[in-house]
């Protein structure tokens, strides 16, 4: 193999041996030259050769690229040399070539062919192997550092970089050759991200306080093309073997993705998604703040608790789209009414909640007030809506009207609610009467809860007379609330609270089943079958489940859905209108009669009555009060009832109390009518005595007159009720 070239001793004692060594170290098949190796060293033994002709010239070819060829030429010649066991130097001067020059794993196969490696001394193979051993060594933690995500970085005692992975000099700009031998402060700029200033490496602490060291959480690495990054870090210090700190290393991370998406989660978690103002979370902290911030400073401060009026309208009539979109707005211009230092808060749905710290006197409050509700009855508009809003306001003051956070905005919501009662669109302070109020209505409230299982509900029924006949055509069932502390507690008083807490539905569907039974009562007793009508609230009808429950209930009792008649409210009406629809063409079905009560007061249409399976109007009694005394009341009242019976409608006018109204519906051709002018509400009992003389009555007299002193006396002996 060796004639292609020259011969071994021409190799050793030719002046060009640079050019024989390139030569063979550029030749890619690294076992041929190992094996030309160990015969050229046997060779260089028998002609007393001196190891410096080939290792010199095989260094610099080393330097100049061949690296891995090279190292095992280099390993070879300088392990074996002229004796078996070759100076410490020149592994010394080995171990420091390979370790700079990066080499890769170069183990060798010294099991040749028995006649090259018989020479060998095992001196030689123990020391190649060493060697290798710790380069393979050192390769592969290279190689495992450079492929972590962490950046890592090691200084020595003094402070200064001695290695950065792959890693850190992406995360720092600096590349391993440009960083080595500069201070760690220059490499790792680090800064805190409020003040700006520079922060000391956590490395150099880690040295002089002997034990691992981390930043603090709001600390940013500067790349050196200036972008910064959030890091998260853990620094420790290296010791020698006998426990001496010899430096420090510092394995960190970019955050910068997760501490960002931790803000938005945060922020998230203290704000209102549809408005960006803050929550209750975020009000509710930074309230207790002001409160105690007033205390310290003997100062006061106001909380504005406000709701947008008829809201729900809005939603229902042109979407929740829409309502958002106003909400949105609505937050706008309340931001524009109030001060920096002000927070406006949404607190869900229609509510919104306002904080006027350092106030000097209440009248900062009325001022704040005032320019919302100037600035909120401006029209809203949207796409081609123009939409009008108002609002109701509630305002308490610190410390006239508490000295805590929660107490404030429960008496600003107490007075907020007495201007939804009193009219809308105003403001109002906390009294201590409206306090007795709210606690009142609380009271009621909790006692609510109670009153269905203690059995303190009962049902009084007030009759419908046809105006002509005088005949009793149909019947009313009205709730009352016997309340073991307070007596008898009207409608007026606790259904708004049973609308409010939810117990609505659970009190409607037992006055409906205690009314089907008791009409079905007194047709088994043999009197004349009669509608028995229910007040149904929208919360109700909105309910899940609604049409089943009336269908099992007339199940139930056994009473035919024509007797049974539902009376709506025109709130509901205006509700969107597919499931309103819905629902009423479903409890048409079933065959109960459908009433629209006190028509007029509310935003129905004739669309309305065209569209959905009315079968009655009933004129509020609003309009019948006066309709003997006012012009326009009697114009509307008989605008309704001309319109009802062109509609094929019966129409029923409530609330008659005098002869003058009685005759005035009669004459404009009202069909049937209620009201204390006939009866009282009276008990199940007394109405039973009351159908069996009403017809009697009626067919030997004046039928109407004649009925009305029947019934006067019957309602004189349950004044109580």
């Amino acid at each position: 193999m060796f004639q292609r070239s020259m011969s071994i001793q021409d190799t050793i004692t030719s002046d060009n041996s640079d050019v024989v060594c390139q030569k063979f170290i550029g030749r890619s098949d690294t076992r041929w030259i190992r094996q030309l190796a160990i015969k050229l060293l046997a060779q260089m033994n028998r002609a007393k050769m001196k190891l410096d002709h080939i290792v010199t010239p095989l260094v610099g070819t080393l330097l100049s690229g061949n690296r891995v060829v090279g190292l095992d030429w280099l390993l070879f010649v300088t392990s074996r040399g002229s004796s078996p066991s070759p100076p410490r130097g020149q592994f010394a001067t080995l171990e420091m070539l390979s370790a700079r020059c990066g080499f890769p794993d170069s183990r060798c196969d010294l099991a040749a062919d028995d006649s090259t490696s018989a020479g060998i001394a095992t001196g030689v193979t123990n020391r190649v192997m060493i060697s290798e051993s710790a380069l393979e060594a050192g390769e592969r933690a290279q190689v495992t550092l450079d492929s972590i995500g962490d950046a890592v970085v090691s200084v020595d005692i003094t402070g200064h970089v001695i290695y950065l992975n792959a890693t850190a000099e992406k995360m720092t700009g600096w590349l391993q050759s440009q960083a080595a031998g500069r201070m760690v402060n220059e490499v790792l700029h680090i800064v805190d991200a409020i003040t700006r200033s520079s922060v000391l490496s956590p490395m150099l602490s880690a040295i002089a306080r002997n034990e691992i060291v981390r930043l603090t959480s709001n600390c940013l690495l500067i790349h050196r093309d200036g972008n910064e990054a959030a890091i998260e870090d853990s620094a420790a210090p290296i010791h020698n073997r006998h426990g001496n700190v010899t430096g420090a290393v510092m394995v960190f991370r970019d955050v910068s993705i997760a501490r960002a998406y931790s803000s938005q989660m945060f922020y998230l978690a203290r704000h209102d998604s549809l408005t960006g103002l803050p929550n209750r979370i975020l009000f509710n902290d930074r309230l207790t703040q002001a409160v105690a911030l007033a205390s310290r400073q003997k100062q006061k401060l106001a909380v504005l608790f406000l709701d947008v009026d008829r809201l729900k309208q809005i939603n229902d009539s042109f979407g929740h789209d829409m309502g958002d979109r106003l909400l949105q707005m609505v937050a706008q211009r309340l931001l524009s009414c109030v001060r920096s230092s002000d927070t406006v808060s949404r607190q869900g749905g229609d509510e919104f909640l306002i904080l006027l710290p350092e106030v000097t006197q209440s009248h900062s409050a009325v001022v704040t007030a005032e320019k919302i509700l100037t600035a909120l009855r401006q029209p809203c508009r949207i796409d081609q809506h123009e939409l009008y809003v108002s609002a109701s306001i509630g305002i308490a003051t610190y410390p006239e009207d508490g000295a805590e956070a929660e107490t404030l905005i429960k008496r600003a919501d107490f007075s907020m609610y007495h201007v939804k009662d009193n009219g809308r669109s105003n403001y109002q302070f906390f009294t201590e009467k409206l306090n007795a109020r709210a606690l009142q209505r609380e009271s009621l409230r909790k006692d609510l809860g109670y009153a269905l299982e203690r059995n303190e509900f009962a049902l009084v029924y007030q009759p419908q007379l046809n105006m002509e006949s005088g005949l009793i055509t149909g019947v009313e069932a009205l709730i009352r609330w016997h309340h073991p502390l307070r007596g008898v507690i009207s409608p007026e008083q606790f259904i708004p609270v049973a609308e409010e807490c939810g117990a609505i539905v659970s009190i409607g569907q037992w006055v409906m089943r205690e009314a089907c039974y008791q009409a079905r009562s007194w047709q088994k007793a043999g009197l004349s079958p009669l509608r028995i009508a229910v007040n149904v609230s929208a919360i109700e009808l909105r309910a899940a489940g609604f049409v089943t429950a009336v269908a099992d209930i007339l199940i139930a009792s056994g009473l035919n859905p024509h007797f049974l008649e539902l009376e709506l409210t025109e709130t509901f009406l205006m509700q969107d209108s597919s499931p309103t629809a819905a629902v009423l063409h479903e409890l048409k079905a079933l065959g109960v009669q459908l009433t629209l009560d006190d028509f007029g007061t509310g935003y129905s249409s004739l669309t309305h009555l065209k569209r959905f399976p009315i079968d009655a109007l009933k004129i509020d009694q609003s309009f019948v009060r006066d309709v003997t005394t006012d012009a326009d009341d009697a114009s509307i009242v008989g605008a309704v009832i001309s319109m009802g019976n062109s509609l094929h409608l019966r129409v029923v006018a409530e609330g008659i109390e005098t002869q003058g109204q009685l005759d005035f519906l009669r004459t404009h051709g009202c069909a049937e009518g209620q009201g204390m002018f006939f009866s009282k509400p009276v008990s199940s009992g007394e109405f039973t005595q009351l159908l069996r003389s009403s017809v009697p009555a009626a067919a030997r007299r004046s039928r109407i007159h004649i009925y009305q002193a029947k019934v006067t006396d019957l309602g004189s002996c349950s004044s109580q009720l």
